[in-house]
């Protein structure tokens, strides 16, 4: 035997690797739809651009029959590779060995990997197809569990990540979703839960499928624990190539800059695109399109919360957070749903250098019983928090109003805006015009001849002495009031001023936030 003999043998060894739970159990993936490990890494990265770590690790369990069989690197593939010509780590859990269950040595792959990740201040993606613990080895699984998602937290900050559901996704697995940046999910084949159907029907007696209780609609719409879904493996992946592309590669850096096309700058007329009548509802998206670079918005949590609008575009190709209210549903108000979904972006975009707008058209916070005892004073002071805690460039435009807590809460002045436009339309208030009419005026307009005239007189009166953008700007909470045409460019400008902003906050281990 010499080198050459083994050489062939170790190329052998990879074939075996390569071919993980067989031809078999690859031909039953792809019946339900779904890619295998090595598929999916291929659809992500830049081709030929992978390389895999530790390949050859196998489990070390001995009981329970599993000294008999091998599974070609314990059920996941790590590795690096390069997404749009960038550095990313990841791990892609293979069902077809061990139905992708998480081992010790399957978890000690992905914490190496993640390590790695960090230390080379590069995006983390995972790749999610596991039927959860390895039972058949214990505690040590559970061990493994804590050692993801140890890292998930430390990391959190420091380099982005993102999680790919692509099947199941149950019990413990589920928290190291929760802890990443943003969760992308496939129609159909994949679900996450703590507990799955068949214990929720002999715990409750609840009747319920793995689809209905844990799948992409759910967890898009309902529950807000995913960001994304696509109808396909394909799509989902395509969308995370996507969204690197607006994303530094760690804390440190700004995000990278794209092409961009100077005829942007040069709109339709936005005056015409939001209606005058402060009650009369409009899609923000309108907005959002004639404001930031064509095409490239990216909306994230389309289908949770919709009163609130939040994702990333571009401004002259550079990278920008959006936050806005959705006047086309609940008036724009803000609920706890909506809280949480825009805090937690805040959060992101300030972790990762990315500049924030907001687009506020907000009648307050959502008023009910059932709102206020699920906690809608600890949900709303989330965005308090978020927003003044954030360091990053912050310009809010106000579009059309801004009433009460809520417009202290969207990124104010007071609460550490850098810069606040209104459009000349805009009111800001305590609250609404005719609510204040009917409680400041009430004696007048009751003794009046004509209570309805006095009524809209007085609505006038308060909206033109109190409640007008000049009022807010006379105090230096508005910066400016502009011609709605020439937000972009204001906008603009307003980025440029601030390209090296810099702001230091008290020395602390960390804030408590209201969570």
């Amino acid at each position: 035997m010499d080198i050459y003999d083994k050489i062939n043998e170790l190329y052998d060894k990879k074939r075996v690797i390569e071919l993980g739970g067989g031809d078999e159990r690859i031909a039953k993936q792809h019946e339900k739809g779904k890619l295998t490990a090595r598929e999916r890494i291929d659809l992500l990265l830049d081709p030929n651009s992978f390389v895999e770590l530790n390949p050859f690790v196998v489990h070390r369990t001995r009981d329970f029959g599993m000294d008999k069989q091998v599974g070609p690197g314990d059920g996941v593939v790590t590795g690096y590779g390069k997404v749009n010509g960038r550095p990313i780590y990841l791990f892609s859990q293979d069902f077809t060995v061990f139905g992708g269950a998480l081992g010790e040595m399957h978890a000690m792959k992905i914490a190496n990997v993640m390590d790695l990740a960090a230390k080379n201040g590069a995006p983390f993606i995972g790749l999610n197809d596991s039927g959860g613990a390895r039972i058949q080895e214990g505690v040590v699984s559970l061990d493994g569990y804590g050692e993801i998602f140890y890292r998930n937290a430390i990391y959190s900050g420091v380099i982005p990540q993102i999680s790919v559901i692509l099947g199941p996704c149950a019990g413990g697995a589920v928290y190291s979703p929760a802890i990443t940046d943003f969760v992308f999910m496939t129609d159909e084949t994949s679900q996450m839960f703590i507990t799955g159907p068949k214990v929720i029907e002999t715990v409750t007696g609840e009747k319920i499928s793995s689809e209905d209780l844990g799948g992409s609609k759910v967890h898009n719409s309902i529950s807000g624990n995913a960001h994304f879904r696509g109808k396909d493996e394909k799509t989902v992946l395509e969308n995370v190539r996507k969204l690197l592309a607006y994303l530094p590669q760690n804390n440190t850096e700004k995000p990278p800059v794209a092409a961009y096309n100077e005829a942007d700058d040069y709109r339709g007329n936005l005056a015409d695109v939001v209606p005058y009548e402060t009650i009369r509802p409009y899609d923000i998206r309108r907005v959002i399109e004639q404001v930031v670079d064509t095409d490239s918005f990216m909306e994230v949590q389309a289908e949770f919360a919709r009163n609130a609008v939040v994702g990333l575009a571009r401004m002259k190709g550079e990278p920008v957070g959006l936050v806005c209210n959705q006047p086309k549903v609940m008036a724009g108000g803000l609920d706890i749903d909506s809280s949480d979904k825009i805090a937690r972006f805040i959060r992101f975009c300030d972790s990762f250098n990315i500049p924030i707008i907001t687009f506020e058209d907000v009648t307050g916070f959502f008023p009910g019983i059932k709102q206020e005892h699920g906690g809608i004073i600890r949900h709303g002071a989330k965005i308090l928090y978020a927003y003044s805690e954030a360091t990053v460039p912050k310009i809010t435009v106000i579009l059309r109003k801004a009433f009460g807590g809520a417009y202290v809460a969207l990124n104010s002045k007071s609460i550490g805006a850098d810069i606040v436009y209104a459009w000349p339309n805009a009111e800001i208030a305590v609250m609404g015009a005719q609510g204040a009419a009917n409680i400041i005026f009430a004696r007048e307009i009751a003794n009046s001849d004509d209570p309805e005239a006095m009524r809209a007189e007085k609505i006038e009166e308060y909206r033109e002495k109190f409640s007008n953008p000049y009022v807010a700007a006379s105090h230096g909470m508005v910066d400016d009031v502009i011609d709605p045409r020439e937000t972009r460019i204001k906008l603009l400008q307003a980025l440029d001023m601030m390209r090296n902003k810099q702001e230091t906050r008290p020395k602390k281990k960390h804030g408590n936030m209201p969570l």
